[in-house]
């Protein structure tokens, strides 16, 4: 998988071993074997193939205490966001939490009441999640001081095995086929946009991620 935020693209490749780019290079990120790896403006975190939870501290990966969870997100404007691995409830870390974390002390999680298999925050716009059914869904606004969030919408015309958001709002999903779908008509009045578009590619895509209008697959 890959992620992009804050200017900077991380990856894992299928040896579970993490990655950041440079330049046009790659250099091993950590010694920490990792299945899920984000980055954005609550740092660097990711999620191990027994599901625990690490945060980029200090130039390697600290497991933290607390929740288990199989995907993670720090693309929000400060909280992280993730996913359970049996029950897919998804859960938020406040900005406060994120930020101060120094690998010692027990993360308290905040569950938003909803169950997703994939879910995705920006700082602009709300975040973004994919049910077991891979129905879209938009929460509007989640707050990072708490993580109180708007609710959530449904969003019709596609479904997606995954979906990313860009520091400026930009939306992308995958489908369950490979096929790449940008959300389309984004602004402050209409989060969840309008309808999708396709973006055509050469080959079935897996994973993707958006950063500084470059997109990444």
């Amino acid at each position: 998988m890959i992620d992009a935020g804050q200017g900077q693209v991380v990856a894992t490749d299928k040896y579970n071993r993490a990655y950041y780019l440079s330049g046009s290079n790659w250099y091993r990120l950590g010694s920490v074997s990792l299945k899920h790896v984000s980055v954005g403006p609550a740092g660097i975190w990711g999620t191990d193939k027994s599901n625990k939870v690490y945060k980029y501290i200090g130039g390697d990966f600290k497991v933290t205490k607390g929740l288990s969870l199989e995907q993670v997100d720090a693309g929000g404007d400060g909280q992280v966001v993730g996913v359970t691995p049996s029950t897919h409830t998804v859960y938020c870390l406040r900005d406060s939490d994120t930020w101060g974390h120094k690998g010692v002390d027990t993360l308290s999680w905040y569950s938003l009441s909803k169950t997703m298999k994939y879910y995705t925050c920006g700082p602009k716009y709300g975040c973004w999640g994919i049910d077991s059914s891979s129905r879209v869904y938009h929460t509007k606004t989640i707050t990072p001081s708490s993580c109180s969030s708007s609710g959530w919408t449904y969003v019709s015309g596609a479904t997606m095995k995954m979906i990313e958001v860009g520091t400026d709002g930009s939306v992308f999903g995958v489908t369950s086929t490979g096929r790449v779908y940008q959300r389309m008509s984004i602004y402050s009045s209409r989060p969840q946009g309008l309808y999708w578009s396709s973006v055509s590619m050469c080959m079935p895509i897996s994973h993707l991620t958006y950063d500084l209008g470059n997109l990444w697959v």
